[in-house]
């Protein structure tokens, strides 16, 4: 149901390891957050160069239904965001795994993802 490759946040968001960027993770939010806010219209997200903090806020969702807070789930600094979110941020709806991921952060600890949630783990909590 979810990609294995990837790890999960309790905020709906997946990490995928390695980032493109060199030293870099990617980030996105799962299938199951962009379901639950429909359709996105707007993306907010991080500038390259900006430093984020885990568990903090670094962007927005707006959908038909809400705005909802992006969190990151790594700290570092932003590397890269998805262009193509500016003209096409439906792409978050149709492909939240690829074409729709978010920004890639630059992690000097790659242990910081080790600890997030695992496929099955996050498939837990839904099924809380």
């Amino acid at each position: 149901m979810h990609p294995e490759n990837l790890k999960y946040t309790s905020e709906h968001e997946w990490v995928r390891t390695p980032g493109d960027t060199e030293g870099s993770v990617r980030i996105g939010i799962t299938d199951f957050a962009q379901d639950a806010l429909g359709d996105i219209v707007y993306v907010s997200l991080p500038q390259v160069g900006d430093q984020v903090t885990a568990g903090e806020t670094c962007g927005e969702l707006e959908s038909t239904k809400s705005v909802s807070d992006i969190y990151a789930p790594v700290t570092g600094e932003v590397v890269a965001t998805n262009a193509a979110l500016d003209s096409t941020p439906e792409l978050v709806n149709s492909d939240p795994y690829e074409a729709g991921w978010l920004f890639e952060v630059g992690v000097p600890d790659s242990s910081q993802v080790d600890g997030l949630m695992d496929a099955s783990t996050y498939q837990a909590t839904l099924d809380g």
